[in-house]
């Protein structure tokens, strides 16, 4: 199955159906410091384990990074 990830294909071979949980942590992201954008709308962690991703879906991946003055 082919997903879009932050603009760039990617092939997830997950047994079906994959949930945007695993298929987050299939692909090397730490789930406590990412937000997810899930076609265009903005994904609360408390529903990754229960969103069941599907053929051409569309993730935005963004990492919380820590720093600053």
């Amino acid at each position: 199955m082919n997903i879009i990830v932050n603009g760039e294909n990617k092939n997830i071979n997950s047994p079906p159906p994959p949930t945007l949980e695993k298929v987050i942590t299939s692909l090397g992201y730490n789930p406590k410091l990412i937000v997810i954008e899930y076609n265009g709308k903005i994904l609360p962690p408390s529903q990754w384990s229960t969103q069941e991703i599907k053929h051409e879906d569309r993730l935005e991946i963004v990492t919380i990074v820590g720093g600053g003055s």
